[in-house]
């Protein structure tokens, strides 16, 4: 039997074999094999083919639906793409705002959202992740002024209360650090993660001197202890002068040399806090320094503040050759600010006041108006 007679014989009885009970499809499939010469497993896939496949994935069918991923996508793109353990502690924070943006969600949507692991939301969030590899420059020079006047941190900070800042900058160089540009300076408290971030032209100890103050005056808790590495930006006279002499001085210290682990609190929010928000482009105009600040000391700050969940180590034991971490459970500064007993109920109260008048997707907008006219700034053309 030629392969177009076979062909025409199969569509002849592949009709009568779909609706046909399982002992008449049992005849039929014996005589189409005995004719056309095929194996039985192949004669079945022939005269099943056009209908509906089963579906390979095994186990249950699958709980959380496109609305699930719908909602979670969206506060995941607006959270600054955070990874899922921080993001399930951050749920319950942004879907109050969430539904008032976008309309009330089912009972049913709301509650599979607020149950979804970490594990689960890694598989949903996969085929939209971004990966980067990209590396910047590090413009660290050493500064060697004040090296015995200001000690070496030796010993943990006192991580019991606020007050103690990890400081370190980020250079805004492109692929070179030649010639002059901007850098951005990033504070961090050790206790509660609260971190803030300015903008400086060319490290200059005066621009840095004056962004340390304004920061001051914004935090929620006094400034007890301040540390830095090594680089002329901060060991110089005039940041000494100002945490040295005053009522109260600030324990004012430095990292050893070449030792970014002693730093490891402010280290880990350049990415989070600077490069994943401008990037690794150079900045090299002057008129882009205030849109800059005002971008960090408002909606940045707000944001990242208020509704960003961070990790905090609990405890760390050596095992041999390696380590093993135990963390606490993602909150946000503010949230370990309100637990704290050492802010004072004024404090308290002024951050409260200021979470209840915030809408997350409100300061996403706003911070993406705010990096449209930095972006344009760096595309103009040069006068």
């Amino acid at each position: 039997m030629s392969p177009q007679a076979k062909w025409e014989y199969l569509e002849a009885i592949r009709g009568r074999y779909r609706s046909s009970g399982r002992r008449d499809k049992g005849l039929i499939l014996d005589e189409f094999c005995a004719v056309c010469g095929y194996s039985r497993k192949y004669a079945v896939r022939l005269l099943s083919r056009g209908r509906p496949r089963r579906r390979n994935r095994p186990g249950p069918p699958r709980r959380y639906g496109p609305e699930v991923v719908t909602v979670l996508k969206r506060i995941w793109l607006a959270a600054e793409q955070m990874c899922s353990k921080r993001l399930k502690a951050a749920l319950p924070l942004w879907l109050p705002h969430y539904e008032r943006k976008y309309g009330a969600l089912p009972e049913a949507t709301r509650q599979r959202v607020l149950a979804l692991s970490p594990a689960t939301m890694d598989r949903l969030l996969k085929p939209i992740r971004a990966k980067s590899g990209r590396k910047g420059l590090s413009g660290t020079r050493p500064g060697t002024l004040l090296r015995q006047q200001i000690p070496i941190q030796t010993q943990p900070w006192d991580i019991t209360q606020p007050g103690f800042l990890e400081a370190d900058t980020v250079a805004h160089c492109g692929n070179s650090l030649a010639g002059s540009f901007i850098w951005s300076l990033t504070f961090t408290d050790i206790y509660s993660g609260w971190t803030e971030n300015r903008a400086v032209w060319n490290k200059g100890s005066a621009g840095v001197l004056a962004q340390i103050q304004d920061i001051e005056e914004q935090l929620a808790f006094p400034l007890l202890g301040f540390d830095s590495d090594n680089g002329s930006e901060f060991l110089n006279h005039h940041l000494w002068r100002y945490f040295a002499q005053r009522p109260a001085p600030v324990a004012f210290t430095r990292s050893r040399p070449y030792r970014k682990n002693d730093n490891a609190h402010v280290e880990q929010k350049h990415w989070t806090h600077v490069r994943q928000l401008f990037g690794y482009d150079r900045f090299d105009r002057p008129q882009m320094l205030d849109p800059m600040n005002r971008l960090y000391a408002q909606e940045w700050s707000l944001l990242q503040n208020y509704f960003c969940p961070s990790m905090k180590l609990k405890s760390k034991e050596r095992l041999g050759a390696r380590y093993r971490r135990c963390y606490e459970s993602p909150r946000t500064p503010y949230e370990r600010l309100l637990a704290c007993d050492q802010i004072a109920p004024q404090a308290k109260q002024r951050l409260q006041q200021t979470f209840a008048s915030l809408d997350p997707f409100a300061l996403k907008k706003g911070i993406e108006r705010q990096l449209k006219i930095i972006f344009n700034l760096l595309r103009s053309p040069r006068s």
